[in-house]
């Protein structure tokens, strides 16, 4: 193997290590969490101190032939007992009962790895061996007894710990049965790798030279069962936040066309408060839902039923669903409610929906809001309520519009008018028939006064004087009269 196999994958679980490192922080407390961390910082130690590279530095540095071995052996020992601390705290029980297994577990190992030390002490390997440390010292005193209890240490961890991941995982389901069949896998894998060890050790005994079984496949084996026992802690940690996280997401995306369809009935004011934009799925999806929750509650008193009931029907005619038609109806509901908040109108109050049907709106926010992105019969009701809502804009605007007089027109003296052209209707077009007939009567009813304007300008019309209405002559038509009135 070279030595990119044991580095990538101590890397591997050291990322993993850091992804978890903040719930590590703030969970520390927990004996599960902090076996959790110790299982995946101990096994990226054990790739990175086994690598030959790691070996020869640490034999320079020490001064002490093969001083990695008993170290090796020792956080492969201590990466044991770990995965079998894991699972007797993730399986659970009686307190009383876990503490007293874990502890008996942890003192095992604990005298492994003191019996590991002191066997090296007592041994004599002077020669350093990179890679096949195993096969070589298989038949020194100490040395020999020492490999065997190593790999009899990580043999029965490695059964005990499949046996209790496979008994565990027929009575769960989800993403713990998953993660309890990957460490099957990966434990199975780890008790290859001391079997295949112990075969050549033996092998050695017997005067046979079987080291590649040491040296090449079981490196291989152990490189393959690392990412299947991290993966298989993690999974049942880490799936059920990914799969929240993306319905969080999805969620999120379909409540955008309500979000902007209510943000419309209030442009200048926003449905919920900024948030940075580092924030996690779930706090988007709350603040969506919140404003959404304000929106509705901003254009409740426009909500019109009887939208609701019409976009209803006609979607049950072109063959939607009742679910889908009552979606339908509620969204068409919602786009006139906003039409109407933004033009200042109110429907009747018979025709607002109860609470009964404002809370069964609120419970089917994701499927409204899919009708409004996805209805025909939504979009119409926009744009009729959007045209109704501007030509209703338009004529409050005009409405409020205050109305200033125009400046009298000059006329010749022998005009037979007096009446001022403020005393026109300001809306007919000037010196139109119907402002001359108003302007100066015909000459055959000279015995009486003008007629006085309209009761909005009665005060600004001066009566025309019989004289001037005797001294002409009188028009042909009203409507030669009206444009002498207007030169």
């Amino acid at each position: 193997m070279d030595s990119s196999d044991y580095y990538i994958p101590a890397v591997a679980l050291w990322i993993g290590l850091a992804v978890k490192l903040p719930g590590l922080v703030r969970g520390w407390r927990d004996p599960l969490v902090r076996t959790v961390g110790l299982v995946i910082a101990v096994g990226g130690a054990g790739f990175f101190f086994a690598a030959p590279p790691t070996i020869a530095a640490v034999n320079r540095a020490s001064g002490v032939a093969n001083f990695s071995s008993p170290l090796v052996y020792s956080i492969i020992s201590g990466f044991s007992a770990s995965c079998l601390l894991l699972i007797v705290h993730w399986r659970g029980g009686p307190p009383a009962h876990v503490a007293r297994v874990s502890r008996r577990w942890q003192a095992a190992y604990l005298l492994v790895t003191a019996a590991l030390v002191a066997l090296f002490a007592l041994g004599d390997a002077p020669v350093d061996r990179l890679t096949d440390f195993d096969t070589y010292y298989a038949t020194t005193p100490f040395i020999g007894e020492m490999i065997v209890l190593y790999l009899l240490a990580h043999m029965t961890a490695a059964l005990v710990t499949t046996v209790m991941c496979w008994r565990w995982a027929l009575h769960v389901q989800g993403w713990l049965r998953a993660g309890l069949w990957i460490l099957v896998v990966g434990w199975l894998l780890n008790l290859a790798f001391s079997g295949l060890k112990l075969v050549a050790v033996v092998a050695r005994w017997t005067g046979r030279d079987w080291s590649a079984l040491s040296t090449d496949l079981a490196p291989l084996l152990s490189a393959l069962s690392a990412p299947c026992a991290t993966v298989g802690f993690l999974l049942p940690l880490v799936g059920p936040w990914l799969v929240s996280t993306r319905r969080a997401m999805r969620t999120y995306r379909r409540l955008g066309p309500l979000w902007r369809e209510l943000g419309a009935a209030s442009p200048r004011l926003p449905l919920a408060a900024p948030i940075p934009w580092h924030s996690p799925p779930y706090v988007r999806l709350t603040r969506r839902e919140a404003g959404i929750q304000d929106g509705l509650s901003l254009v409740g008193p426009c909500l019109d039923d009887a939208v609701r009931t019409r976009a209803r029907d006609a979607a049950e005619a072109t063959g939607h669903t009742a679910a889908e038609a009552g979606h339908i109806g509620h969204a068409a509901m919602i786009t006139a409610a906003v039409a109407a908040t933004r033009g200042g109108t109110t429907p009747r109050p018979a025709t607002v929906p109860g609470h009964a049907r404002i809370e069964a709106l609120r419970g089917t926010l994701p499927a409204v809001s899919d009708a409004l992105r996805t209805s025909a019969i939504v979009a119409a009701v926009r744009e009729a309520t959007a045209g109704a809502a501007t030509e209703a804009a338009t004529e409050a605007a005009a409405e409020a519009t205050p109305k200033s007089p125009t400046a009298p027109s000059t006329t010749p003296t022998s005009a037979p008018t007096a009446e001022p052209t403020s005393d026109r209707d300001p809306r007919s077009p000037q010196g139109s028939p119907g402002s001359a007939k108003r302007a100066a009567p015909p000459a055959r009813h000279a015995s009486r006064t003008a007629p006085s304007a309209s009761p909005r300008h009665a005060s600004s019309v001066t009566p025309a004087s019989p004289a001037n209405h005797t001294s002409r002559t009188p028009p042909t038509s009203p409507v030669e009269d009206g444009e002498k009135s207007s030169t």
